[in-house]
């Protein structure tokens, strides 16, 4: 049974916008791009949701069958509600960001005489020819991933960046064949520059989610591993607005991690998560002269762990 009507949600639809749009014109968000910035990618997803709806609903009344074209609307109204729920919690998620990070543009001037070559950051050390193996028991099966730092490079915004082999498999069968950017600044910064990550299901390719490029549609470089990390301190690794958003918080700088390669101390240990998807964290924990050792998800409690390294 359609459970509203059309013109019920056409008036929670525009009451909606009419809430959301509010953000873009507080005064106290004038000076303040970050919150900007939520505000605007809010009233993008909001009206990405209500195409989205439209486009079901158009669907929906070529089915001249009663019943089916009912269910029709009501999944497409479900859709919908879950989706601006989506949204907002997404926007409650970049406002606490801001608060974190504070209310400035994020543009990070990036000159390539600030860059040297190859990436030699004691907690992340990047030598190529190098492969880390790490593996995840989840209830799907076993996912490995090989992590493989390659001899090739690529420029982005003319500075010359490591290009790091990433492929993922779920019990033989690979999920996701990623290669990574990253370059080092004088200061001992990596970077990261970008990522070009194809998705399979099943064997099939399905997508390119989470693909950007520095210098490319307005996405920008972030701060993957400090040169010397203070706890407490959050900082962006990627900006693509609405697609990488990653940011990185330091929770430690001497825990320990154990894992089938070994056991390792005075590690830092980082909180990862991004505004996209609210809830989602990760806590990783990179061992110095070794790097990423160990990524756990709080939530649910699986390991991706270090098992291997391996060199060619």
């Amino acid at each position: 049974m359609v459970t509203r009507s059309s013109f019920a949600l056409g008036a929670t639809l525009v009451a909606s916008t009419v809430a959301w749009c509010s953000p873009l014109f507080a005064s106290s968000e004038k000076s303040n791009p970050c919150k900007k910035t939520a505000a605007y990618a809010d009233t993008a997803c909001r009206k990405e949701a209500s195409s989205a709806y439209w486009t079901e609903r158009a669907k929906c009344i070529n089915l001249t069958d009663v019943t089916a074209r009912e269910d029709c609307i009501d999944a497409a109204i479900g859709a919908f509600d879950e989706a601006l729920d989506d949204c907002k919690e997404q926007y409650a998620a970049r406002i606490d960001l801001c608060k974190a990070l504070g209310s400035n543009a994020y543009d990070p001037l990036i000159d390539p005489a600030d860059y040297v070559v190859g990436i030699s950051n004691p907690l992340m050390p990047l030598v190529p020819g190098t492969t880390l193996v790490y593996e995840n028991s989840t209830p799907e099966g076993l996912e490995t991933i090989n992590y493989m730092i390659t001899h090739q490079t690529k420029t982005i915004l003319g500075v010359e960046c490591i290009v790091v082999h990433d492929v993922a498999d779920l019990d033989g069968v690979v999920i996701e064949d990623t290669f990574d950017w990253f370059a080092q600044d004088v200061d001992g910064n990596v970077w990261y520059f970008g990522e070009f990550s194809i998705e399979y299901e099943g064997g099939v390719l399905v997508g390119f989610g989470g693909s950007w490029e520095a210098g490319v549609d307005g996405a920008k470089p972030g701060i993957v591993m400090q040169a010397s990390p203070i706890v407490g301190e959050v900082y962006r690794q990627e900006f693509l607005v609405g697609e990488a958003e990653d940011v990185a918080g330091v929770l430690g700088l001497a825990a320990n991690a154990v894992v089938p390669l070994g056991s390792y101390a005075n590690c830092l240990q980082t909180e990862d998560y991004t505004p996209i998807e609210p809830g989602h964290v990760e806590n990783k924990y990179y061992a110095p002269g070794v790097g990423l050792v160990l990524s756990t998800n709080p939530e649910t409690g699986s390991r991706e762990e270090l098992v291997a390294i391996t060199t060619n």
